[in-house]
């Protein structure tokens, strides 16, 4: 895990939260986005090293003397947004600048307007038995200041209440614990209550800080700066300093009485399907009916469904919006779009439902993984790396994962817990325009760390296989396309891996057939997937020379470097698919679908189509679940003629490329790696 956090001894001391009069208005609610970049570069020698590391953690301390806030508090917070990460003073994806992600979105939203773009046509709803419905991103637009919300523009009111300059407060990391400190103390005075010492006196200038648009958001909000605070936590942060915050574990949360005191209240579920630690509404997708543009009759945007009673829910996709909040909500209530099941916002982490878990979402691109899925979207850009997600979301999006995976009984690994990049194509002919979210730069060691499953060494070195676990911010490949197709894209850490034809730095990338059926060869873009492995997935060993390391990938030996001081991945052991006795090649599929004998007269026979890769003989794969084949037919508005059907072929799924894919239970032999 990339700064993983270690708690310090603390003598335990119970504190109640001391609640004074209501909170204000919402105008006081002040957000605390995400940490922006600093100017300073990482520490080289050692003695810089220490002066680096005391600047951050020296900068805290001062800005809590100057405006009487207490360190812990603000410690607490900035961790909440940005880890005390520096971002190298480029804005997340919501406009927050600095460690205490302050946010000045219309001036990054102008600076940004027109460079971010996703790679990618495919249909989200990915069945052929209905037309293709396009998904394009919304595109980034420049709002007046004045439709702007307050959690939006919250570096403007530090740098009144401060007197810093806004330009000051994006770029110099002291400066923004300052303007963060100013506004803390601020909300907390406008509470009316003193500047008090006491850590538990600051749960309601806290909410308030958050800039959450209701009561529940800012309370749950404020009880993830409390938990951080009772935790404690310390790490190197990405501009190579040390910053600590000491666990104080007698640290309470204020009860439902104490919480209506202060005018706040903890979330209500209302319809929406969350765990009760987070804050999420019911913003429903419309199933409704409409006339296509050719006239014919349409519906969307999604289909109503019995799960998990008729078909089971084995998979949580993880996207990337491609778009802003409120943009991205207006999308969903069209019935014309498509739908996914939750939204994750960046500033807070507040979690909208729009499908229920019952009903599928058109989300994947493929109509198999949509029938068995849920689909999260997390407010972001793929191809923007400087545009980084808060910690905020992370955090909620990990609690709502933990929530879905125990409901449902999916198991919290990277073969159920996947990417909108790690979803097949179809058929031949879809998988060039797969979707490439969240893309290298979604930080999935830190995710799985929040998941409680940490990727970690397993076995030997003769284990047979191996989980990719690169350090995230030492890991910085370079990519193109990020603004401009062909420009190199900011240096920035990353949860991808490469892999080579040969075990060299200059050997051509994998091909990928499919990605490229031209014969063309892979590319460098922040989009082509094509000859990448990702944190967390599982590959069969096929040979090791010095600093490299060969796996099984689309059919051929892929090589990626893996040195023994700096490895991209950990020796593990699992299951593996080969062959069976006597077949040279087998097929690889897109989806899972029965045979045709399995289809009842009234339901169209679904081809099961091979893809254009082969798994040859001798080469070993990572497999997952065994599967039945199966196809949800549902192509029509009227739920009446929807049936599941199922077949006698079963299939594996395999980790097989970027992406997985399905191999049919008759065609191999299950192995344990390593033998």
């Amino acid at each position: 895990m990339r700064g993983s956090a270690t708690a310090r001894p603390h003598a335990p001391r119970r504190r109640t939260i001391r609640t004074a009069g209501a909170l204000a208005s919402a105008g006081l609610l002040l957000p605390l986005l995400g940490a922006a970049p600093s100017n300073s570069a990482p520490a080289q020698a050692s003695s810089a090293s220490a002066a680096s590391s005391a600047r951050l953690q020296g900068a805290f301390a001062a800005a809590a003397a100057e405006y009487r806030v207490p360190q812990s508090v603000l410690l607490g917070v900035s961790y909440l947004q940005s880890r005390w990460d520096d971002h190298g003073g480029a804005p997340s994806v919501t406009g927050g600048y600095g460690p205490m992600h302050l946010t000045d979105a219309r001036t990054a939203l102008a600076r940004s307007a027109g460079e971010h773009h996703a790679d990618g046509d495919e249909d989200p709803r990915g069945d052929a038995s209905r037309p293709a419905r396009a998904a394009e991103a919304p595109d980034v637009k420049v709002p007046k200041d004045s439709q702007l919300p307050a959690r939006l523009k919250t570096l403007r009111h530090a740098a009144e209440v401060s007197g810093i300059s806004a330009e000051r407060l994006r770029t110099d990391s002291t400066a923004n614990v300052r303007g963060g400190a100013a506004l803390l103390a601020a909300a907390q005075k406008k509470l009316g209550k003193e500047l008090s010492d006491d850590p538990a006196d600051w749960y309601g200038a806290v909410a308030a800080f958050s800039g959450a648009d209701d009561q529940a958001t800012a309370a749950t909000y404020a009880n993830d700066v409390f938990a951080v605070i009772r935790d404690g936590q310390s790490r190197t942060t990405d501009a190579g300093q040390r910053v600590a915050l000491p666990a104080e574990p007698g640290l309470a949360e204020p009860d439902e009485a104490q919480l209506r005191r202060m005018g706040l209240r903890k979330a209500a579920k209302g319809e929406a399907e969350c765990p009760s630690s987070v804050s999420c509404e019911w913003i429903p997708a419309p199933y409704e009916e409409f006339k296509a543009p050719d006239g014919t009759d349409d519906y969307g945007n999604h289909d109503l469904a019995d799960r998990p009673k008729s078909q089971s829910i084995d998979t949580i996709v993880i996207h990337d919006t491609e778009g802003r909040w409120d943009g991205v909500l207006k999308l969903v209530q069209d019935p014309t779009y498509v739908s996914w099941n939750y939204t994750l916002r960046s500033t807070d982490g507040h979690i909208a439902q729009h499908v229920k878990a019952k009903d599928v979402a058109w989300h994947a691109g493929n109509w198999y993984v949509n029938s068995k899925s849920v689909g999260l979207e997390h407010e972001g850009f793929l191809a923007a790396p400087d545009t980084w997600y808060t910690e905020a979301m992370y955090r909620s999006s990990a609690r709502l994962v933990k929530y879905l995976a125990k409901k449902y009984g999916i198991p919290l690994d990277r073969q159920h817990i996947i990417g909108h990049d790690n979803v097949q194509g179809t058929t031949t002919a879809t998988i060039k325009g797969m979707h490439t979210d969240p893309g290298p730069y979604w930080d999935w060691a830190h995710y799985f760390d929040l998941l409680g499953k940490p990727f970690h060494r397993s076995a030997g070195p003769d284990g047979g296989l191996v989980t990719i676990n690169p350090k995230y911010a030492a890991n910085q490949p370079e990519y193109t396309g990020c603004v401009k197709p062909g420009e190199v894209c900011v240096p920035h850490g990353s949860s991808a891996v490469r892999v080579h034809t040969e075990p060299r730095d200059d050997a051509p990338l994998i091909k990928d057939i499919g990605k490229h059926p031209d014969g063309s060869d892979s590319t460098i873009d922040v989009n082509d997937t094509s000859a990448r492995l990702t944190t967390g997935q599982q590959y069969a060993v096929a040979e090791r020379k010095g600093d490299w390391t060969a796996v099984w990938y689309l059919g051929q030996k892929a090589w990626f470097k893996n040195p023994k001081k700096q490895p991209t991945a950990v020796d593990a052991e699992g299951l593996v698919v080969t062959p069976k006795d006597g077949s040279a090649d087998i097929p690889v599929y897109g989806r899972a679908y029965p045979e045709k004998e399995a289809y009842p007269k009234e339901v169209p026979v679904q081809t099961v189509s091979p893809l254009p890769y082969k798994l040859l003989a001798g080469q070993e794969y990572a497999v997952g679940d065994k599967v039945p084949g199966e196809y949800l037919y549902a192509p029509t508005f009227d739920t009446k003629p929807h049936r599941v059907v199922r077949g006698k072929d079963t299939y594996y799924v395999i980790q097989f490329g970027a992406r997985i894919a399905y191999v049919r239970a008759a065609d191999v032999k299950v192995l344990p790696s390593g033998t």
